[in-house]
């Protein structure tokens, strides 16, 4: 892995002793940008509760605004947003939208360009032109959409020219990709498919499905917003009609489960016991996996309410254990701070099932092993994961941790210095983009 100047870094604290917190996590990013999609394709105004306010969130926003979306923060409250959708439901060509780094906005967007009134332009930071867009593209290209690359083929920048005349309502429209690099690409298109004359019949032409259930909360949502969504997961095959989508007038996001995982976890690496409220009963997220994975390793966990409130509470005396073959295949974006946690586990572990991580905002496998091996640890890299062989605490020490530009491996440094002191990240700040205040919630999480 290439490797930034160290400059920008941040000591990693480590704390005097067993924790004991609360934590309170903001609302989900994967929610909240599809319901800020969901809202764009109604016909009238939603108001979101809650929304998490970060940079991926305010990269959607903005997107929006380019196509003609009005999204107004409550100045009460900046995590609500009301979502008012172009009238007449076309949305404004002749714009530019920029991604960043964010998978949902690349990946989603380009999708309402189809009902746009003329080409609409993306581009992103310069990381997110490692980032693989050919299949939600080539979709759009079967759909009849002409896709104009300004680099490399597949790749961010691209223009969107929409088709002059949409797929015939007699039928619905066929697609077949590739989506093993990321489920994005079928929830990109899952999302528009309601608009389509003749609604979606989209087919995933690869062996594996990524991230299985960030699909089911895209088929979940769409139903939830009024449309007709359903799946053959054995045939790799989902089917959406012909509709009109509207969200609810108020919808609450749920908070961000996988942006749980590093408080949660820390648990398991310092000791102690921390919590979080509002942990939903019933969930889509990804996350809501959290609790058993940890509860494997080791840790006591527990869903106590107070008034009103659920909480998850995770205790635990510091003693990891390892998981040998574990898959992680339906979890795959908590698998940094899992990674993390195993480090100091008492036996290996071989995370497989996320090969797809190769396509995330950095290499996610490349990383961390990179960061593992830095600070003196063991692991490798498998075809479709990575093996992590614990070695003693005393054999690790600090380093100069990097993060790539990548968030998740900003928080699963965090988490190997409150077990290593001397660790040193570079540009903790990478966070933003989901916890836009990483940084104070880690430090309050060690001061109690």
């Amino acid at each position: 892995m290439s490797e930034t100047k160290h400059d920008n870094l941040w000591a990693a604290p480590t704390p005097g002793g067993p924790l004991d917190a609360t934590v309170t996590i903001p609302g989900s990013k994967s929610l909240s940008n599809r319901y800020l999609i969901l809202a764009a394709l109604g016909s009238k105004p939603v108001t979101l509760v809650g929304l998490l306010r970060s940079r991926d969130t305010e990269l959607m926003m903005g997107a929006l605004r380019a196509l003609g979306v009005s999204c107004e923060v409550d100045p009460k409250t900046d995590t609500t947003v009301t979502v008012t959708p172009p009238a007449g439901g076309l949305f404004r060509g002749n714009v530019d939208v920029y991604c960043g780094l964010a998978g949902t906005v690349m990946r989603f967007v380009p999708g309402l360009a189809l009902f746009a009134d003329d080409a609409v332009r993306f581009d992103g930071d310069e990381q997110a032109y490692a980032r693989p867009m050919k299949p939600v593209l080539d979709g759009l290209e079967q759909l009849g959409a002409t896709i104009e690359y300004h680099g490399e083929e597949g790749f961010l920048p691209f223009t969107v020219t929409p088709p002059k005349t949409l797929p015939s309502a007699d039928a619905p429209a066929k697609v077949s990709i590739d989506s093993s690099g990321s489920s994005q690409f079928i929830s990109g298109l899952l999302l528009v498919g309601s608009r389509l004359p003749g609604g979606l019949e989209l087919a995933h032409t690869g062996e594996r499905t990524p991230s299985l259930p960030h699909i089911r909360m895209t088929v979940a949502d769409v139903n939830g917003a009024g449309g007709h969504a359903e799946a053959d997961e054995d045939a790799r095959v989902w089917r959406v009609a012909h509709g009109s989508l509207q969200l609810s007038d108020r919808v609450v996001v749920e908070p961000d489960l996988s942006n749980a995982a590093p408080f949660l976890g820390a648990a398991l690496i310092a000791g102690g016991r921390v919590r979080v409220p509002h942990w939903p009963v019933e969930t889509t997220q990804p996350g809501g996996l959290l609790p058993g994975y940890l509860e494997s390793m080791g840790a006591r966990v527990s869903f106590p309410e107070e008034d009103g409130v659920r909480y998850c509470e995770v205790v635990s005396d510091g003693h990891v254990h390892g998981l040998g073959d574990f898959d992680l295949t339906a979890a795959g974006e908590i698998a940094p701070s899992l990674a993390a946690i195993l480090v100091f586990a008492d036996a290996p572990t071989n995370m497989i099932g996320i090969g797809h991580l190769r396509g995330h905002e950095t290499n996610r496998l490349a990383a961390l092993v990179a960061e593992i091996t830095r600070i003196g640890g063991e692991a490798s890299e498998l075809p479709d994961g990575i093996a992590i062989t614990p070695v003693p605490r005393e054999r690790l020490h600090g380093a100069v941790m990097e993060t790539y530009a990548d968030h998740r491996m900003a928080t699963f440094a965090a988490m190997i210095g409150l077990a290593v002191p001397g660790v040193n990240i570079v540009d903790v700040q990478t966070t933003r983009k989901t916890l836009p205040n990483f940084v104070g919630m880690w430090n309050e999480l060690l001061s109690r």
